[in-house]
């Protein structure tokens, strides 16, 4: 598994794939970031712009774009995703 990185670049777009991908396994953290200020009902454009560092004054389009996509990629890690997740983990370990 890739060490999770916060300064990672965002894409424009998360990932769809039914698979981990190695850009899950880098934005992990950002994808909790994103589960809990949902839960706590933060604006989207608050949290584009500080957990995704995309300004939606300036690249609103963008920041909607990388919020929602990204959002939706976490919901699906916590969901299913994390199995693959520990799979991976594990499989290091015992290598």
């Amino acid at each position: 598994m890739r060490k999770p990185k916060f300064d990672a670049p965002i894409a424009d777009e998360a990932p769809v794939s039914d698979h981990l991908t190695p850009y899950d396994e880098i934005h992990v953290i950002h994808y909790v970031i994103l589960l809990d200020a949902e839960r706590e009902h933060v604006p989207w454009d608050d949290v584009a712009r500080e957990a995704l560092l995309i300004d939606p004054a300036k690249e609103r389009d963008r920041a909607r774009r990388a919020y929602e996509t990204h959002l939706a990629r976490a919901r699906w890690m916590a969901n299913s995703g994390w199995r693959q997740l520990l799979q991976t983990s594990d499989a290091q370990s015992n290598s």
